[in-house]
């Protein structure tokens, strides 16, 4: 089984390279799909570090409760969200496999 995004990504850039198609390849905006997966995956990545940093601050008494019960709440919508990302790529790719030739 798939065990993370880059694996899902290097596998689908190797299969468009091998059936000399566009796969990646950016769109008529410039943006490639790979490049649209990196970003939405950094933000998700800076939401999660900022309600850290917001948790930590609390521990040392510098933060409002409100702030980290908004901050703690956004943490778990962004976390479920990439989850939910995540198991439909790995079913999307599980079926390319299944795909006869």
């Amino acid at each position: 089984m798939v065990t993370s995004i880059n694996n899902v990504l290097d596998a689908y850039a190797a299969a468009a390279s091998q059936a000399n198609r566009p796969g990646m390849a950016a769109r008529d905006d410039g943006v490639s799909f790979g490049e649209m997966l990196q970003e939405a995956t950094r933000q998700a990545t800076d939401r999660l570090k900022a309600s850290e940093v917001t948790t930590a601050q609390a521990l040392v008494g510098q933060a409002d409760l409100n702030d980290v019960v908004a901050a703690v709440n956004n943490a778990e919508v962004t976390l479920r969200t990439v989850t939910a990302i995540r198991d439909k790529v790995i079913t999307a790719y599980q079926e390319i496999l299944r795909t006869p030739i």
